[in-house]
């Protein structure tokens, strides 16, 4: 779904917010939450001028945190997005990622969005993913498997289950407290 598990957004945004990365590649965007949380949470003060007796919103060009997004379904996207992120890139992630630079974003996010590729490519997503961050990836994924056909977006069809010991054998060393989903980094 567009959307993901509301258990783990604070403890997300709390990471987001320690890290406090300057750019941000938030793939699998859906309705944009962690985009819109990312900018107001890491920009704040930046997104408006409040000296003087007026306020106003400052241009995106002088916001210090660049956000961009990948989503693979055009129809999620809604004005969060032209306001929160600097670019999305629509398609498969899978066929993008390999089209970015290394260590193009200190922070990429992926919430919600393993469970959606086999393992094969699951684990081709993961390294790409490490590829070009140069800080930190952060991934959530269901403890459980959760059987989910999409049939208007097939992206959004569950097709795999991902325990803690995967993760941990792919790099993602360090399991944030969540009851519902593993909540995983891996630091670079």
């Amino acid at each position: 779904m567009p959307f993901s598990q509301s258990s783990q957004i604070s403890t997300i945004v709390q990471y987001i917010e320690q890290l406090n990365p300057a750019s941000l590649l938030d793939v699998g965007v859906g309705m944009g939450q962690y985009g819109f949380l990312a900018r107001i949470n890491l920009e704040n003060i930046n997104l408006f001028e409040v000296n003087g007796s007026e306020g106003k919103q400052r241009p995106k060009a002088e916001w210090s945190v660049r956000i961009d997004g990948i989503e693979a379904c055009d129809v999620y996207l809604t004005p969060v997005h032209d306001y929160c992120y600097h670019n999305i890139m629509i398609g498969n992630a899978l066929t993008i990622l390999p089209t970015l630079a290394d260590n193009s974003y200190e922070l990429v996010l992926a919430i919600d969005i393993l469970e959606h590729f086999t393992k094969t490519d699951g684990l081709e997503f993961l390294a790409q993913l490490k590829r070009i961050a140069n800080k930190a990836v952060l991934i959530s994924t269901p403890k459980e498997f959760i059987p989910q056909q999409v049939e208007a977006n097939p992206y959004e069809n569950h097709r795999s289950f991902w325990q803690k010991n995967e993760l941990i054998e792919n790099g993602f060393s360090q399991i944030l407290d969540n009851d519902i989903s593993w909540v995983a980094i891996s630091k670079f």
